[in-house]
Formats: C-alpha cells, sequence, structure tokens
C-alpha cells in the first residue's frame, strides 16, 4: 500500500472517529422549520471528549447539524423533553434507560461547502443522523464578513466567550440601526463601542474623513468627552438656560425659511396661522441689503399713516403702539432707548376722537381737538428716521412676520384675535432658537458632529433635532457626494407616538419627517442609528423597517412586544432570553449578522465610556469607603 492510500485510509478513520463521537441522535418528526430529533442515551452528559479536550455537549441554544445525503442542514435547539418507552426491552436494566431524551430545533440555513448561507434548500428527512457543529463548522457559522471585507470587533460570543464576533463594516454601517435596553443594560455603551471601532478601523483614511458624515443627537451629554468616539470632531454644546451656548449650530436659511418649520416653531394653527406665515415667507420686500433699513422705515411709515387715515374706530391708537412696542428688540442696541422713548410719546400723546372720528396729537392737555397737521409727518417721522434696525437673518424673518401682521389687519385681510397670538409666542419661541443656531452656510471640516441638548428646554429638544435633521436629509438628496449617518440615543425624546405635550398636527409632521428618513433615505445615502430605552413608545414605522438591531435587556412586556413584531431575525428562545440578560450581553440580528447571537459587548475604556453610569450611592454616601475604593467604578449604561 502507497503513502497516499495509508494517508487517505487513515484521513477516513479519522472522519469516522470523530463523526462517532459527534452524532447525536436522529430525527424523530418533521413539522415545517421545526423538527424533533431523538438523542442517543450516551449523549446525556454535559461534555464529550475528542481528542483529550472536553467538547461542551448539545443543549438549548446549541447549533445542530442535520445531514441529508450531501446537504448539511443547520438548526438551533429551542426545547428539551422527555418521553418515556412504551415496549418492554431486556437492555432496560435501569429505569432511566427508559427514558428517551427529544430536542426541539429551529432549522435557519444550511452549508454550500465550507460556507454557511441562511434559508433552506431541502427539509430533513425521519432518521436523518444528526451531529453537533465542529470547531471549523463552529467557526464558519459565526463568520459574518467577506474575505478582504472591512471589519469592527464588537465583543465574545456569550456562550462560547473565545469566539470574538466580528461584523462587516458595509452591512452594518450602509443601514438603519436600532439599539434597544433598559437603562442600566449596557444600552450606550454598545452604541459608542460600534462607532468608536469605526472610526479606528478608519482614523487613517482620508476618503471615509471626505465621503461621510456623522452627526450624534446626544440628549444627555453622554458623548462629549474628548476621547468620545474620536477625538477629531466638533461639538455642539447647546443651552437654553443661563448658561451660553459654547458653539451654536449652523442652519442655512432656507431651512428656517420652511412654512413648516415656522409653523412647528410658533405652534401655528393649520387654519389661519400656517398660511399667514406661507404669505410672510413668500415676502421679500426686506431681502435686499442694501435697501433694508430704509424699506423698514417706510414700512413704519407706511403702517401709521394707514391707522391714522383710515380713521377706523375699530383700529384704535393701540395698534400704533402695540407696533412700537413689537419694534423695540429689533432695532440696534444704542437706538432701543431712542424707541422706548418714541413708544412712550405716542402712547401719551396720540389719540382718537370717537365723536369726530378722526387722530389727533395732543401734548398739551389741551381741550381743543382741532389738529390738522399730518400726525406722522409732523410727530413721529424724524424720531423714526433715525432708528437703526438688526440686519440678522433672524431680526429680518421677526420684521417680515411683524409687517405683514399689521398690513393684514389694516387693510382687513386677517383677523386680529387669529394671527395676534402668533406674534406673542413668535419673540419667546425665537429667543430660545436663537441660543442655539446660527443662520450660517458655513459648517466645519469635521465628519463627527455631536449635538448635546443636555442644557435645552424640553421645547426646544424636540425641534432642533427636527430642523437640523430635516435640513441634512434636504441638502443629502441634492447631492450624492457623501453619505450621512444621524445616529439619535434616547430616541424616545423625539420619535415618541405618545406624547401629550404637543398637537397632532405637530406630532404628524415630526414623525413624518423621520419616517420618511428612514423609508426612503437608503437610497440616498441617508442612516439611521436609534438608541431607546422604550421601542414600544417608538412609531412602528420606524422600528419595523431598521436593519440591524442589538437588543439589551428589556422587561416591560409592552417593549418586548414591539421589538418582536419588527424583528422576524429572532427565535422564540431568544425572545424569552430577552428580560434575564445579564448587563453588556445584547442580541445581534439582522443583516450583518446571518443568524441572531448573543453576545457579551465589549466594555470600552474608561476614558472612552459614555458618561451613563449609574451613581455609587453606597460610595456617595459613606465618604470613608470612597477613600479607601477609590477604583469603585458605577454600573454602564
Amino acid at each position: 500500500m502507497n503513502v497516499k492510500m495509508i494517508a487517505k485510509t487513515k484521513s477516513i478513520e479519522e472522519e469516522l472517529i470523530k463523526e462517532s463521537i459527534f452524532i447525536i441522535g436522529h430525527v424523530l418528526s418533521v413539522d415545517g422549520r421545526i423538527i424533533k430529533i431523538k438523542l442517543n442515551k450516551n449523549k446525556n452528559h454535559s461534555h464529550i471528549l475528542y481528542e483529550g479536550k472536553t467538547v461542551k455537549n448539545v443543549s438549548v441554544g446549541s447549533y445542530i447539524k442535520v445531514v441529508k445525503g450531501f446537504v448539511s442542514i443547520i438548526g438551533k435547539v429551542e426545547g428539551e423533553f422527555t418521553s418515556e418507552e412504551k415496549y418492554y426491552n431486556k437492555e432496560y436494566n435501569k429505569e432511566e434507560a427508559k427514558i428517551n431524551r427529544i430536542l426541539q430545533v429551529s432549522l435557519f440555513g444550511h452549508f454550500e461547502g465550507t460556507h454557511f448561507k441562511q434559508g433552506i434548500k431541502e427539509m430533513p428527512l425521519i432518521d436523518n443522523e444528526c451531529y453537533l457543529l465542529n470547531r471549523d463548522e463552529f467557526n464558519s457559522l459565526h463568520h459574518f464578513y467577506k474575505n478582504g471585507e472591512k471589519t469592527i470587533t464588537i465583543g465574545n460570543l456569550t456562550e462560547e466567550p473565545s469566539q470574538k464576533i466580528k461584523i462587516g463594516v458595509n452591512n452594518l454601517f450602509a443601514s438603519h440601526i436600532g439599539i434597544f435596553g433598559n437603562t442600566g443594560s449596557g444600552k450606550s455603551n454598545t452604541l459608542a463601542k460600534i462607532y468608536t471601532e469605526l472610526f479606528k478601523v478608519f482614523s487613517n483614511n482620508n476618503d471615509f474623513k471626505t465621503k461621510s458624515d456623522f452627526v450624534v443627537v446626544d440628549f444627555n451629554g453622554e458623548y462629549i468627552g474628548d476621547e468620545m468616539i474620536t477625538k477629531d470632531k466638533v461639538v455642539y454644546e447647546l443651552s437654553t438656560g443661563k448658561k451660553v451656548s459654547k458653539k451654536k449650530y449652523p442652519i442655512s436659511k432656507d431651512s428656517i425659511h420652511k412654512t413648516e418649520i415656522l409653523s412647528v416653531l410658533l405652534e401655528a394653527t393649520e387654519k389661519t396661522q400656517k398660511p399667514f406665515l406661507d404669505r410672510v415667507i413668500r415676502n421679500d420686500f426686506l431681502d435686499d441689503n442694501a435697501t433694508f433699513n430704509a424699506r423698514v422705515i417706510t414700512s413704519i411709515e407706511d403702517t401709521c399713516t394707514s391707522v391714522i387715515d383710515k380713521k377706523d374706530r375699530n383700529l384704535r391708537e393701540g395698534l400704533i403702539i402695540e407696533l412700537f412696542r413689537d419694534l423695540i428688540n429689533l432695532v440696534t442696541d444704542e437706538k432701543k432707548d431712542a424707541i422706548t422713548n418714541l413708544k412712550k410719546e405716542v402712547e401719551n400723546n396720540l389719540h382718537y376722537h370717537s365723536k369726530n372720528e378722526e387722530y389727533y396729537w395732543d401734548n398739551t392737555n389741551s381741550t381743543n381737538f382741532n389738529n390738522t397737521s399730518p400726525i406722522y409727518t409732523t410727530h413721529l417721522k424724524t424720531l423714526v428716521e433715525n432708528l437703526v434696525f438688526k440686519s440678522d437673518e433672524f431680526s429680518k424673518l421677526k420684521l417680515k412676520i411683524v409687517f405683514n401682521y399689521f398690513h393684514e389687519i389694516i387693510k382687513g385681510y386677517s383677523n386680529q384675535e387669529h394671527i395676534g397670538p402668533l406674534i406673542g409666542r413668535m419673540f419667546r419661541k425665537f429667543d430660545m432658537l436663537e441660543k442655539l443656531i446660527d443662520i450660517n452656510e458655513n459648517t466645519e471640516s469635521k465628519n463627527l458632529s455631536i449635538i448635546c441638548l443636555r442644557d435645552v428646554n424640553i421645547e426646544m429638544k424636540k425641534i432642533i433635532p427636527l430642523i437640523i435633521a430635516k435640513q441634512l436629509y434636504e441638502n443629502k438628496k441634492e447631492s450624492d457626494k457623501k453619505s450621512l449617518h444621524i445616529v439619535i440615543d434616547e430616541a424616545h425624546n423625539i420619535l415618541s407616538t405618545m406624547s401629550q405635550r404637543e398637537s397632532e398636527t405637530w406630532k404628524d409632521y415630526r414623525l413624518e419627517t423621520f419616517e420618511e428618513i428612514i423609508k426612503e433615505g437608503r437610497k440616498f445615502g441617508v442612516f439611521l442609528t436609534i438608541a431607546s430605552q422604550r421601542p414600544y413608545d417608538i412609531s412602528a414605522t420606524i422600528i419595523s423597517q431598521l436593519h440591524n438591531y442589538f437588543i439589551h435587556r428589556l422587561i416591560n412586556d409592552n417593549d418586548i412586544n414591539a421589538v418582536e413584531k419588527a424583528v422576524a431575525y429572532l427565535d422564540k428562545l431568544s425572545f424569552q432570553s430577552i428580560p434575564i440578560l445579564s448587563v453588556g450581553s445584547c442580541f445581534v440580528a439582522g443583516l450583518a449578522s446571518d443568524i441572531p447571537v448573543k453576545v457579551d459587548i465589549d466594555l470600552l475604556e474608561m476614558e472612552k465610556r459614555p458618561n451613563s453610569g449609574t451613581v455609587n450611592l453606597e460610595g456617595a454616601w459613606n465618604s470613608e469607603l470612597t477613600q479607601n475604593n477609590k477604583d469603585i467604578q458605577p454600573i454602564i449604561n
């Protein structure tokens, strides 16, 4: 016998020995994708011995292989039960020998050569042999990327800690991602981990820096640290309180001059105030910078003389007083005293005589109402012409709203009671908005932006992400040069369907905007990543359109059901395990992994972790303990 024949015979013997050790039983029944396997009596131990090493035996959660001819079908053990033999056998010298161990297995894929493929081409037959997976097959099952493809390492397989889990960059990030888990489950660490690994892999890639933009909406200030994700980023710490925003977010003029955005910002009513704002935006009479101040002065003159000349008892002098009151905050600082005094002049001296039905100017307290001189020309014109108004885009927009309001009221086009409340809200809303954004076409060249909303009030926390996302998405649709990745942590803050603090119109517009991004964005290179502890609160349309899921511990039944309805990738056993997942463990399912896997996500280094840990109360309450245990770290969320 030659050397080749000896080697071949030896290889066959080794394969037969391996099969005899790894075989676990036979198919007992087939019911669609669910099969039952009767285990061999000698496979009831927790481990088996192979080549001097222990191998974990089959159990609930394990993968098995069903061999049908040349086809290897892969399934996952979802349940286990026993049955007792009904007929007598002389070999039953022990009671336990009568007991059969039955496994319930869900089939989900097959091997083509050495490569695993999702889907089942052929169903097994009764009595087909079933095997444990060997190490090569196990590795192939968890090989979630093509050879040569860039990958990120996210952690270790929970059931097999020696097995590193790597995911292909394209399959993960060229998709919409959902990260869900209760507070303290490790959700924030997972979000930070996948993006930290991405920026690490492409840190020296100039195309990555110039052809992709990442925007993180951070509600709690968890990602603003210098070491978070990457050092090379721009951070916008926004504030509506006493603390001044360190850097305002740049928004284009066109993004603010939209009827929908202004309607949302100013809480405009659908039938009267929204059409009014649409007319304001279409009016361009203050757009020319060269003639801007002169046009404002002319508009003041037209408004005052129209009220005075109209001699309408319904308008009265209060309308002119209201005009100057609204203009006080729109003049330059050095002219504020002048317009304040002008308003007082009008309040004290401009009157309407009901009997004569005419306006008169009385600064002498005289009872003589005969005043034939033009009031505006005689008493106001010189003072008004000395005023200088702010010319920034916000001030221009406010002036347009103010003058359109007075024009329509005087002409009778609109009802003062309908539009007046909008003007009252406008200044307060714009004051808050001006603290957060700059109307500026220029943005910084960094491809990662962190927008921190920790110090922003509730009203603006919902509006700012909407304005930013809308601008980014509209710009991206017009240019296909870059991909855009919008990351929203604590996404239930702006994607909730349950909010009672807003009108239905505003809620519909907010949800429709993000639903459009998640439904249509992929074709434009726009990808959304959302993280939330309340998936039940988030629009079902958004949840269902995600492609990759990282599911940490969820306890509330509504949250679990919301995920279960949307995620077709997870098996029954995995869903039942969600409430008992340990901190840092999650199910990874979707396009990026061929099979759902339970992964222990790697913990980031301390300086790179999100600032979301649970407070160590014992350490805070016990100064001695704090001093003696300086290395105690908070739980990672």
